[in-house]
């Protein structure tokens, strides 16, 4: 599957672990995934050279293109939250996920959209279970509409 990881950069990266933890987990699961490069710690040594202009026509495209969103939103992001909104007008799953505790915005604590999921979890097994239960529903959703 095609999924497309949003996560917070110039936000701050306070949760970069955690990132890198979702992408190693849906790399070794066999998905592609072009925004793997987001989680990595020193991200914004390459991302800064790229002039605005650029990252949004890249990262439009690549929404367009995914099969689904993952959104890692403990901190706050405007990017983050203008890629939901994106996947979620061209009806794509998207599924939001953050740290037990934290402020989530209430646009995305609010938002009834029936392809938003959203998921508090405690620590990385929670998440990784939940994530991969997900996937796994998704997938079978995906198989039943593509035979018929």
């Amino acid at each position: 599957m095609n999924i497309y990881f949003s996560c917070s950069i110039t936000g701050g990266r306070s949760d970069q672990v955690i990132y890198q933890q979702i992408v190693d987990f849906l790399v070794a699961g066999g998905h592609q995934v072009p925004t793997a490069h987001l989680s990595k710690a020193d991200v914004m040594l390459d991302e800064h050279v790229i002039p605005p202009a650029d990252v949004y026509e890249r990262d439009t495209r690549w929404v367009s293109e995914c099969e689904l969103l993952i959104a890692e939103v403990s901190t706050p992001s405007h990017g983050v939250g203008y890629e939901i909104a994106l996947a979620l007008l061209q009806s794509k799953p998207v599924f939001c996920c953050y740290r037990q505790g934290r402020a989530v915005s209430k646009m995305i604590l609010g938002n009834s959209h029936p392809s938003l999921t959203l998921k508090a979890y405690s620590g990385e097994d929670d998440l990784l279970a939940a994530l991969q239960a997900y996937i796994e529903r998704l997938s079978k959703r995906f198989n039943v509409i593509a035979r018929e």
